[in-house]
């Protein structure tokens, strides 16, 4: 573990500009790593510890598939990708927890991530009127709690105490973690996620493994890249599950038609992984900003001819956008610095 005076101040990646002058910027890091686990690109220090968040998710279901239990109670690729999201409370979204959750015998009461607010002003509004308030079905990360408490379930564990960190499900997690991270279990700093769940640190360079290895994971054994890939399938075949209308994660997934998988996570996290060259990717904002990691991602994806022009074009409004005030005035830009613009790749390594 880096100690503090060790630390190495990262580039800007994402400025704000007002009148032509930068009002505001965030710092941050950008990894590459090839199918060797070499990094072929990057920004400021990858050895910075930090939590994936969200970005963990694709891996905290392996557990689930492997163990049979995703066979057992005859989940889809649909209901994993919403497993796998952090979604927004839509109708899809709460349909499709609920859904799950009937298929192991519980409900809304077991789910212990909590009350969260759908994402959109429009669906909250929805509820209001119903008379209804938000519960945990709406929570982002409700369908990930119905694949945890399935796996208790089938396991015969207790889900009372599913989200503590000593329950077998989270050792379990924390095992699989680490071997697609390439760490030993022990490396990994465990932490509290906002859904409750226990989520475990480690440096962005290990993030950008962990995506490479999601992409080509026979190296684990069979059982292993099965799961794998039926998470990269879900992903694929319903990005609207992983995120939801107006997200990146969700545009992006489709927009490529499953080219590029990308995953965010909270506090300025967003983890790529790129299927045809096997590569993996973890971008991390230092403030924990929401937003400038997707500026960044779209910026390295076309810097580094990932996406097409026409596939560009369609995600243009996640790579800069300008700045409005309440009366609909242009005040400013957001845009990525040309550091990230100008990034080469490492062919030799």
């Amino acid at each position: 573990m880096l100690n503090q005076t060790d630390k190495i101040t990262n580039p800007v990646l994402v400025t704000h500009s007002r009148g032509g002058i930068t009002e505001s910027f965030h710092r941050g890091v950008i990894c590459v790593v090839n199918e060797h686990g070499n990094i072929i690109a990057s920004l400021g220090d990858v050895k910075q510890i930090c939590f994936p968040r969200s970005a963990l998710k694709y891996f905290q279901h392996i557990p689930l598939i492997t163990s049979g239990a995703f066979e057992h109670f005859g989940f889809t690729l649909k209901d994993l990708a919403l497993m796998c999201g952090s979604h927004n409370g839509e109708d899809m979204h709460v349909e499709g927890a609920n859904h799950i959750l009937s298929k192991i015998g519980l409900n809304v009461s077991n789910l212990g991530c909590g009350s969260q607010a759908p994402t959109h002003k429009s669906d909250y509004v929805k509820i209001i009127r119903n008379g209804q308030e938000p519960t945990a079905i709406h929570n982002n990360c409700s369908g990930k709690h119905g694949g945890f408490l399935a796996y208790c379930v089938f396991n015969g564990l207790s889900t009372s105490d599913y989200l503590n960190l000593d329950h077998p499900l989270h050792q379990e997690i924390r095992k699989t973690s680490a071997m697609m991270h390439e760490m030993e279990p022990e490396e990994l700093i465990p932490g509290i996620d906002g859904c409750s769940a226990p989520i475990f640190g480690m440096p962005v360079y290990n993030q950008a493994i962990a995506y490479k290895n999601l992409m080509a994971p026979e190296k684990f054994g069979t059982a292993i890249a099965k799961a794998c890939h039926m998470i990269t399938e879900a992903i694929a075949t319903y990005p609207e599950l992983i995120a939801g209308t107006k997200r990146y994660c969700t545009d992006l997934i489709s927009v490529t038609s499953g080219k590029v998988i990308g995953k965010t996570g909270a506090d300025g996290v967003y983890s790529i992984g790129i299927p045809s060259k096997k590569w993996g990717v973890c971008i991390k904002i230092d403030d924990g900003k929401m937003g400038p990691q997707y500026n960044v991602a779209q910026s390295l994806l076309e810097t580094l001819n990932l996406v097409s022009e026409e596939e560009a074009s369609k995600l243009q409004g996640y790579l800069e956008s300008e700045i409005r005030n309440w009366a609909g005035l242009t005040t400013g830009k957001t845009q990525v610095t040309t550091i990230v613009q100008n990034l080469n790749l490492n062919t030799t390594a």
